[in-house]
């Protein structure tokens, strides 16, 4: 019983002085295009695996990357208007056969020749329908956030378990929101958020 005690408090200790890594991912930019069905997401995303997580992928785990947007509209009467919510999940994976890593979300898949490859291209979504035009009302000022993580509950289970305990398999941004004005039926928008 007395070994138990220690080992729990060795555990909790450990956990303590841990650094702290509240933001794995960094968003650094972040913009919605015009074009014609709607508004389009770019982003720009920074981050590196953790030796776990390279390890993980070399053993053909595949790693799940959740993209979340929303877009709220301001409202001083009521809560706020919820205008649009979208996500997207990226499948990073590596073939051994081939010594290939793939990159797929929906039908589309790319492949790659290295593993920086295939990160810098899931860091930098772009073209990502988020807003329909009918949803976007002219001249209106909304809240835009979005964010990245690793989605840790589509990995296979003895991971998952293994990602409750050990903060190498926790990446994470946190939102990032911005402003965005839109425009009037003939203007130019003004949909980039600031550096």
């Amino acid at each position: 019983m007395a070994a138990l005690r220690v080992a729990l408090i060795a555990f909790v200790l450990a956990l303590a002085v841990s650094p702290a890594r509240a933001d794995d991912i960094l968003v650094s930019r972040a913009a919605v295009e015009p074009g014609d069905e709607g508004w389009f997401l770019s982003a720009d995303f920074e981050f590196e695996l953790s030796s776990r997580l390279e390890d993980a992928l070399s053993k053909g785990v595949p790693l799940f990357f959740l993209v979340e947007f929303e877009a709220t509209r301001p409202r001083w009467y009521w809560f706020d208007e919820r205008a649009g919510v979208a996500s997207q999940t990226w499948r990073l994976s590596f073939h051994a056969l081939t010594r290939t890593y793939r990159l797929s979300s929906g039908a589309l898949t790319q492949s790659f020749a290295t593993l920086g490859e295939a990160l810098r291209t899931l860091q930098r979504p772009r073209g990502w329908l988020v807003m329909e035009r009918a949803q976007v009302k002219p001249d209106t000022r909304y809240l835009l956030a979005v964010r990245m993580r690793l989605d840790t509950t589509q990995l296979p289970k003895p991971f998952q378990v293994s990602a409750l305990a050990n903060r190498e398999w926790t990446l994470a941004s946190s939102w990032y929101r911005w402003e965005f004005l839109s425009p009037a039926e003939n203007a130019k928008p003004a949909a980039e958020a600031p550096r």
